[in-house]
């Protein structure tokens, strides 16, 4: 069982910067993979950023690629989201989640845990 808790969302201007942070608890937190994913109003819940159980690799959406930074410290069961060059169109809920999965995975539905997510809202 992990429960996940984020926190750092918050306002920001185009162009800004906010670092997303995910607390897990539980024993096997460095067994998972650990994503990040944002769900904005009227719209699917999407994927952002996914990174392996070891940190050895990390995949990133298209939208977010060059601009986003996940990273974990499994030392302190905490996972990251580093969001540089906000753009308006980044504002939603971001929500992270845990998988066992081995592999990369960016489908919401294979996931076995989330947090109860953490508002973003870029300004134009």
């Amino acid at each position: 069982q992990v429960q996940l808790v984020e926190s750092g969302g918050g306002l920001v201007q185009a162009g800004g910067s906010l670092r997303l942070s995910c607390a897990a608890s539980g024993r096997t937190f460095s067994r998972y993979a650990m994503g990040w994913f944002r769900q904005a109003p009227g719209k699917e819940r999407e994927f952002v950023a996914v990174i392996t159980w070891t940190g050895g690799s990390t995949y990133y959406a298209d939208s977010v690629k060059g601009r986003f930074t996940i990273s974990r410290d499994n030392a302190k069961n905490t996972v990251y989201l580093q969001m540089d060059s906000l753009k308006p169109e980044d504002t939603a809920v971001y929500y992270c989640a845990a998988t066992i999965s081995v592999v990369i995975i960016t489908t919401p539905s294979r996931y076995d845990y989330w947090g109860q997510g953490t508002q973003v809202t870029v300004s134009s």
